[in-house]
């Protein structure tokens, strides 16, 4: 009895440590199937097939595109300009995204933690409220070009998780 808390702790060890591997995978599972979800919500709009991902639309630039090279700090950080895009649109059909995108991220923070990667918590555009003016004037283009891109984005994601990416 003189161990008591300390026996149990080292008998419950190897429980712990076999516990602990499988939620990672969980949250990288569950992160591929959030993104898998995403992009048929931008399937279900039917006017975001109007446009290739690839297009450029002048005035738009500052809406990303792809990126050769994705690591778990430039997911989040394309996330979150994707995030405050279609956060100023008024349209009801980018809400829903909007708030998966948010849960999105938070899943890319706990697989960032489980490699102990320090990812602080991005921020989206700054140079985004100045942009108030040309984004009132073509809101339906801008909700166009930013859901095909991001459908894009999200799909080059899911394919480099699979690649387990570094920090």
């Amino acid at each position: 009895m003189l161990c008591g808390p300390l026996c149990r702790f080292l008998w419950l060890w190897p429980y712990l440590s076999y516990v602990e591997a499988v939620p990672i995978r969980k949250v990288q599972d569950d992160t591929k199937t959030l993104i898998k979800t995403i992009v048929t919500r931008i399937n279900d709009i039917s006017h975001t097939q109007s446009v290739s991902s690839k297009q450029r639309v002048a005035g738009l630039d500052f809406i990303p595109g792809l990126h050769p090279v994705l690591s778990l700090s430039k997911m989040d950080q394309t996330l979150a300009i994707y995030q405050q895009i279609l956060t100023g649109l008024p349209s009801r059909n980018v809400v829903q995204i909007s708030n998966d995108l948010e849960n999105l991220r938070d899943l890319l923070h706990l697989l960032a933690s489980s490699k102990n990667c320090p990812l602080p918590r991005a921020r989206g555009l700054e140079t985004l409220e100045s942009l108030g003016g040309a984004l009132e004037a073509s809101l339906y283009s801008t909700e166009v070009v930013a859901l095909s891109r991001l459908q894009a984005s999200l799909q080059d994601m899911l394919w480099r998780l699979d690649l387990s990416p570094g920090c």
